[in-house]
């Protein structure tokens, strides 16, 4: 049987376009538990899905609680429906919390546009005297 494909930090830093100091994070919050060999860490394709798993959490601006709660679900290699409800729950929190951002950054564009209005015009207006 072969022997598991393995990844040093500099791998797996190199092909998520990531920091070997960020690796080191994820593993410090416990996202990530590689091997030692010596004193270098040594990487499992369990690893290497776990932190894609991660960088796409990031990318859909969940917190690292909520990734690690469900990637150790994907982990537990059990029935996904939970996982995917948590995921589901976990997705609408942030929708709903995006589209209040985005509420908020209109009303906010709103104002900017009518202070340069106001500006233009008083730019526009001859001086007073």
């Amino acid at each position: 049987m072969p022997t598991p494909r393995t990844y040093t930090i500099a791998e797996l830093a190199s092909e998520f376009d990531i920091t070997a100091r960020a690796i080191r994070f994820y593993e410090d919050v416990g996202l990530l538990a590689p091997a030692r060999a010596g004193r270098n860490r040594v990487y499992s394709h369990r690893d290497r899905t776990r932190l894609k798993l991660t960088l796409r959490g990031k990318r859909l601006g969940l917190t690292l609680s909520e990734i690690k709660q469900l990637v150790d679900m994907y982990d537990a290699g059990t029935d996904e429906k939970p996982q995917l409800r948590a995921f589901l729950d976990v997705l609408a929190a942030h929708r709903k919390a995006l589209e209040q951002q985005r509420e908020d950054i209109e009303i906010t564009l709103s104002e900017i546009a009518q202070h340069e209005e106001r500006c233009r015009r008083l730019l526009r207006a001859p001086p007073r005297r």
